[in-house]
């Protein structure tokens, strides 16, 4: 029989402080969108309709003048559609995700793809070791649905929102998209007791280009802070139209 000293232990333990690592893992991607001159968007929605999105891509990720980047279907960018190339700066060629002139980014997990892994580790440190596991990389929003469902709808565990509007006088978008897979989200949260799902707050946002994208997590009413990811580029995509 344990004594009494053994039990106060054991629900010292229980009860805490006790450590979780919450990660979201799965496809989403990096996205900015820009406002551009409507003679930028008539020379890249021409050769969009023509030949596909290579060129814009490839304009958009090089790093140096145009005459650098390497196109297939145009020899060079007329200095009219040159869009990332900043006057009021020595016509310096801003990087895609630096654009002078950038109204809305992105960066995360897809909701529709996010996988969440729960650990318990031994302390808040980020090199912290995994005492237990506690949730082995199950769907998110599956997951939340079924605990929403199984409290007869009372709990809300996630908000879904939609991105600002756009900046009135915009005519013409310009969105550069960096496809990525693998972990987007790495957070430790400090608890008193065992983790609890019921506790945890998913909100995404819906940006431009239609993809709800998870933008913050919270437990139990404290937002989790993401301590950086390890994804893959899988790509890129660009895409100029009139708002």
């Amino acid at each position: 029989m344990a004594t009494t000293e053994e039990k106060t232990e054991l629900v010292e333990t229980i009860k805490g402080p006790r450590f979780y690592r919450v990660q979201l893992n799965g496809y989403g991607g990096e996205a900015a969108y820009m406002s551009v001159s409507k003679e930028a968007h008539d020379f890249w929605k021409s050769v969009c309709e023509d030949h596909g999105d290579y060129d814009l891509s490839a304009y958009m990720t090089s790093d140096d003048d145009d005459e650098e980047a390497d196109y297939e279907n145009i020899e060079n960018v007329p200095d009219e559609a040159q869009f990332l190339h900043d006057k009021d700066e020595d016509n310096y060629k801003r990087p895609w995700y630096e654009s002078h002139t950038e109204f809305e980014h992105s960066y995360g997990v897809e909701w529709g793809s996010a996988y969440i892994v729960v650990e318990e580790v031994d302390s808040m440190e980020y090199m912290s070791n995994t005492v237990a596991d506690v949730i082995e990389g199950e769907n998110l929003q599956e997951l939340l649905n079924t605990v929403e469902e199984e409290s007869g709808w009372e709990l809300e565990l996630t908000s879904m929102g939609c991105s600002d509007e756009v900046p009135e006088g915009t005519e013409f978008i310009a969105q550069m998209y960096s496809s990525e897979k693998g972990q987007f989200f790495d957070g430790v949260i400090e608890t008193i007791g065992e983790f609890d799902i019921k506790k945890l707050k998913v909100y995404t946002t819906e940006y431009l280009n239609g993809e709800d994208t998870v933008s913050n997590i919270e437990y139990d009413g404290i937002n989790i802070e993401n301590d950086g990811g390890d994804t893959n580029g899988k790509g890129y995509s660009a895409a100029i139209w009139k708002n």
